[in-house]
């Protein structure tokens, strides 16, 4: 069964957050709508996804109608295996953690650059820092050739990177993410700083990769469902799964000591004693307890291994 996907956010000021909360989880049930939505003072964020491509537009159309906001932007997608259990809708302080809550992006294009503009910058100007905004993980199974790697384990430690590289305030910086919302926050920072020549990728990877696979993006994007990551067609990893141990994207294949199970781990779960050898926290709790012993097969769950 096809599985249709759709990305998107919107800045705008909301209030009264349980009440949407509830209608908005009422229309995605109405329509068989699964995935997960941040909802916050300062607007929304989400991926979602549904068996019928109608319903999920009928749920982007009724976003747009009900938000007011015709110019959002969708990133999508299919799978054939479902991405999301169920809905959920999330009410944070923030759509995106930056540590700047009630920071909104002015309107319009906020130094966005289309995906051809971006080749052309990247082309043309050889001396424009390349930035990572995401997580280690994230840079480690795909990114642009030649982008920093801030190796940050969230996104509130990237101005302290940035801080920490001694560039030039007018030095011309551009700045990348998944989806473009995580950009929008960070270039908001990067100039409450005083850097004034930064611009960041519309849409983010996934918006460049429908305009440009197999183009200065190398490798695959990690995504915060269980497709794991999605290769330059957008099409789900065939590489990835989850790791058992940690939940990071994993590539390394294992027959576990204590259940003979296959199972695929982390590169730095494969480093770890005990972690190595096994495919499940039971079963490593188990092998720790008992080196030797063998056990019966465990199931994987819907989060590990596909």
């Amino acid at each position: 069964m096809t599985h249709h996907i759709s990305a998107f956010y919107h800045f705008m000021p909301l209030t009264d957050l349980e009440a949407l909360k509830t209608e908005i989880e009422g229309q995605a049930r109405a329509l068989g709508i699964n995935g997960l939505l941040i909802l916050g003072p300062e607007g929304i964020n989400t991926t979602c996804s549904s068996p019928s491509e109608e319903n999920l537009t009928r749920f982007k159309a009724w976003i747009i109608d009900r938000f007011n906001c015709p110019g959002i932007r969708f990133k999508d997608a299919k799978s054939d295996q479902p991405p999301f259990r169920r809905y959920k809708v999330k009410v944070r302080e923030e759509i995106c953690t930056a540590g700047i809550p009630g920071v909104l992006p002015p309107e319009g294009s906020n130094r966005h650059l289309t995906p051809d503009e971006w080749n052309r910058v990247m082309e043309e100007d050889p001396e424009t820092v390349l930035i990572d905004t995401r997580n280690w993980y994230e840079y480690r199974i795909g990114t642009f050739r030649g982008a920093l790697n801030p190796n940050i384990e969230k996104f509130t430690d990237f101005p302290t990177y940035i801080e920490k590289q001694g560039i030039k305030k007018d030095q011309k910086m551009l700045i990348f993410c998944t989806g473009g919302i995580r950009c929008e926050k960070g270039i908001l920072d990067l100039e409450q700083s005083g850097y004034t020549n930064v611009f960041q990728l519309e849409g983010g990877i996934l918006n460049y990769l429908e305009q440009h696979p197999n183009g200065k993006f190398e490798g695959e994007c990690f995504v915060f469902d269980q497709r794991v990551a999605v290769d330059q067609d957008l099409k789900p990893s065939q590489r990835y799964t989850l790791c058992p141990h940690c939940g990071q994207p994993a590539d390394v294949k294992i027959d576990c000591a204590r259940c003979d199970h296959p199972m695929t781990i982390c590169p730095e779960c494969s480093d770890l004693p005990v972690k190595a050898i096994t495919c499940s926290k039971n079963c490593a709790h188990q092998w720790e307890l008992h080196p030797g012993r063998k056990g019966n097969r465990q199931i994987p769950s819907f989060t590990s291994n596909r």
